[in-house]
């Protein structure tokens, strides 16, 4: 016969102490309730008999889990395929944990960013890649629940973190124009304008804007086609680059907007023949640790991934104290890391026709 070990309840420890739940429950919650002898002999009687408030309900009675939540646009069996992802939860989970908070991650339910959050246990949410101006984040704003957008549309009341996505992607178009590519192709990240949000603050927007700053300062033309879209995925880059060239453009260099995409473009490339950087040169944005390990390594653009975490979150639990305003928005710095995947442009071999004629092409 299995013996069932009874454990102490809050009325045993009030029985054995003379004093009433409540006062119990003020012991261990709200001590400044009580006279501090009362306060100590229930916490004395409390370990006496082993009795440990239950978690749910302290939690319930002082109103806070102690717990953030990390809010994704996409499934997290989708989002967990871009490493830029698990570098950046690294660092919300290190600023969590140093401040006693633990993570919940919430992606859609059932296809509901808002009935997802309402069916989260969180003090507050680090949002991820979402625009500021998509419907569900307002609804989030307007039930009070305190927010931290990254890589979204600043906003004056929005508390948010960015980094320089116009100026990281001007150095990258500047680099492969410095080696002398005049055609290039963009393999862009999917944005909120794609669900029907026009987000023009969104990190894709404000990344082909730096591209094309930079290509207007060199007097080089972007063509509407040789902008592809893809998940921030490597299949995704796979497929996009393939999409690119298999369509009849002929880029000498491309600009990825994600190190996940621009890996997958180099796959892409050498499944055509093409040798990088010889025939193409790659540039990806993020710098995630996976770069320097592609083949061949990547340039990139670098942006404190991990620290960006860590500071979204050091923004959230500052207004969970009341410590900074709404108006807070961070913006870091990002830096060209130049790595094996880029070179100079192929240079122009003139081919002579059977007819006796010159002809010219990129090889």
């Amino acid at each position: 016969m299995v013996q069932v070990i009874r454990r102490p309840t809050i009325s045993d420890v009030a029985d054995a102490a003379g004093v009433s739940k409540t006062a119990v429950s003020f012991a261990f919650n709200r001590p400044d309730r009580l006279a501090p002898d009362t306060a100590v002999r229930i916490r004395s009687v409390a370990e006496t008999l082993g009795y440990r408030p239950h978690p749910v309900a302290r939690m319930l009675s002082q109103g806070r889990t102690h717990t953030i939540g990390v809010l994704t646009p996409q499934a997290l069996s989708v989002v967990f395929e871009n490493p830029f992802f698990g570098t950046f939860a690294a660092g919300v989970a290190a600023a969590a944990e140093a401040s006693g908070y633990v993570l919940q991650f919430v992606s859609p339910f059932r296809g509901s960013l808002a009935r997802a959050i309402g069916r989260a246990s969180v003090d507050g949410v680090v949002a991820i890649g979402l625009s500021a101006h998509h419907p569900e984040v307002e609804q989030i704003r307007k039930a009070g629940v305190p927010m931290v957008l990254v890589d979204s549309t600043a906003l004056p009341t929005q508390p948010g973190i960015d980094v320089d996505d116009e100026g990281g992607a001007r150095l990258a178009a500047e680099h492969l124009i410095g080696l002398g590519h005049r055609r290039l192709a963009v393999l862009s990240i999917e944005s909120s304008e794609e669900a029907g949000v026009d987000d023009p603050g969104g990190v894709p927007a404000r990344r082909l804007r730096g591209y094309h700053a930079a290509l207007a300062s060199a007097g080089i033309e972007l063509p509407d086609e040789a902008v592809v879209t893809s998940p921030s995925t490597i299949l995704g880059g796979t497929a996009a680059f393939a999409e690119t060239w298999d369509s009849g453009l002929r880029p000498t260099g491309v600009l990825a907007m994600s190190d996940a995409i621009a890996i997958g473009a180099m796959r892409a490339a050498r499944e055509r023949g093409l040798a990088v950087p010889a025939d193409l040169s790659v540039v990806g944005f993020d710098d995630v640790e996976l770069a320097q390990f592609a083949d061949p390594a990547l340039t990139t653009i670098h942006q404190p991934i991990a620290r960006k975490g860590e500071q979204a979150v050091e923004l959230l639990l500052g207004i969970l104290e009341g410590s900074i305003g709404l108006d807070q928005h961070e913006i870091l710095a990002t830096r060209l890391v130049v790595r094996a995947s880029t070179g100079p442009a192929p240079d122009t071999v003139r081919l002579t026709t059977e007819g006796g004629a010159s002809d010219q092409r990129q090889v």
